[in-house]
């Protein structure tokens, strides 16, 4: 069987384990089928995601004109701190903004690798944590604008990674936390001005399971440009990324704008 299109990030759904789907624009395809087959992947070009024009990918799927244009890719994204839309100033598109910065957004505590601080949009969860491969999550705070989400995630660096490493993560090499414990500990050193949303004791942690038959000892990343065609079997799939028998772990979040033949 052959599926053509260009890579999106997998759509997830949670479950034991989670369910993944790569969705192409007339076909979609359960991932989690794959597992124990070979499969073949073809690199054939690019495509925006923003403009659909077939310019090469600069980053997150957007070729270098729309990544300097366009309004979902911010540096408020990468960084809430930058958010002010609840000031009425506008970035890019102020329209745009106000409908994403100005919704409740959760700073949780995720364990991919190490314990990790981090802030998605209340209806991200759990899907933010699936992303990026951790194991466990719990909410922190549920505050009411990215803004606030973003000086409690700052102020919250200078005692938890904030990125996750993907080699670690990959391998399955997990620091073992108690993440309750933890954030019974954060009373103190929240803003002032988040103290009032703070999860104190509410039992809500989640566990993520992920489908994979095995995982490597060592992970290689697969670049499809350096790498056209690539054929493997697939042994696991976890966050955003397929991983196979011989330690090659591919990055589908980080090839999106890619045009592929997936063929089983």
């Amino acid at each position: 069987m052959q599926y053509e299109g260009v890579l999106t990030k997998m759509q997830t759904e949670l479950g034991d384990p989670i369910q993944y789907y790569l969705v192409f624009e007339d076909s979609f395809l359960n991932v989690n089928q794959l597992l124990n087959k070979n499969i073949e992947i073809n690199f054939s070009g690019y495509q925006c995601l923003n403009c659909g024009k077939k310019k090469k990918i600069y980053r997150q799927g957007f070729c270098y004109d729309c990544f300097y244009s366009s309004a979902s890719v911010g540096d408020w994204i990468m960084k809430p701190e930058l958010s002010t839309a609840h000031l009425g100033i506008q970035d890019r598109d102020l329209a745009y903004e106000e409908k994403v910065q100005l919704q409740p957004h959760i700073v949780y505590l995720a364990l991919s690798s190490e314990v990790k601080v981090g802030v998605t949009r209340k209806t991200q969860v759990p899907t933010r944590w699936i992303d990026q491969g951790a194991i466990q999550a719990i909410s922190i705070v549920e505050v009411p604008n990215r803004y606030l989400a973003g000086v409690t995630e700052v102020a919250l660096k200078n005692h938890y990674a904030d990125k996750t490493n993907w080699r670690k993560m990959l391998t399955n090499s997990i620091e073992h936390i108690d993440l309750l414990e933890e954030r019974l500990k954060l009373e103190k050193i929240l803003p002032a001005e988040v103290q009032e949303y703070f999860f104190l004791n509410k039992n809500d942690l989640y566990e993520m399971h992920y489908p994979v038959i095995e995982y490597p000892t060592k992970v290689k990343s697969l670049s499809l440009e350096k790498t056209p065609t690539f054929e493997g079997k697939l042994t696991g799939i976890k966050g955003q990324y397929l991983m196979f028998e011989d330690g090659t772990v591919f990055n589908i979040r980080s090839s999106e704008g890619y045009v592929v033949k997936i063929s089983v």
